[in-house]
């Protein structure tokens, strides 16, 4: 009992000791770098509706013909680029890459070439 009582004394003290001698984590800190994108299973169906309810309520040009995130051409990519808009746009909650469960939370930022996978604190 003594040794919790004594590591939670450390890690507030850690929490209140002036900006720059500690690094203090925060939430933006923890949860830095998540992105929402297709999971590899899913019929390609689900992929076109995922495409076109997140299209719907953001604006996904980066994957029309020309858009920085058009090529590959293949379904799974470009909803993938879609989910992670629409995720990134409202706020970040799982429930926003749920997709009727086709889509996944991942911590590797899938960006490639040209195609940057919007992201928002």
């Amino acid at each position: 009992m003594a040794k919790a009582q004594i590591c939670l004394c450390f890690i507030i003290f850690l929490y209140l000791w002036p900006e720059g001698n500690f690094i203090k984590v925060t939430k933006a800190d923890r949860s830095a770098g998540d992105w929402c994108v297709a999971k590899p299973s899913t019929d390609n169906e689900r992929l076109q509706e995922n495409i076109n309810f997140a299209c719907s309520k953001i604006d996904c040009q980066i994957i029309s013909e020309g858009g920085a995130c058009y090529l590959p051409d293949s379904i799974i990519s470009r909803a993938s680029v879609a989910m992670n808009l629409y995720y990134q746009a409202q706020g970040r909650h799982f429930w926003n890459c749920n997709f009727e469960g086709s889509g996944l939370i991942g911590i590797t930022d899938p960006s490639y070439g040209s195609c940057i996978y919007q992201f928002r604190k």
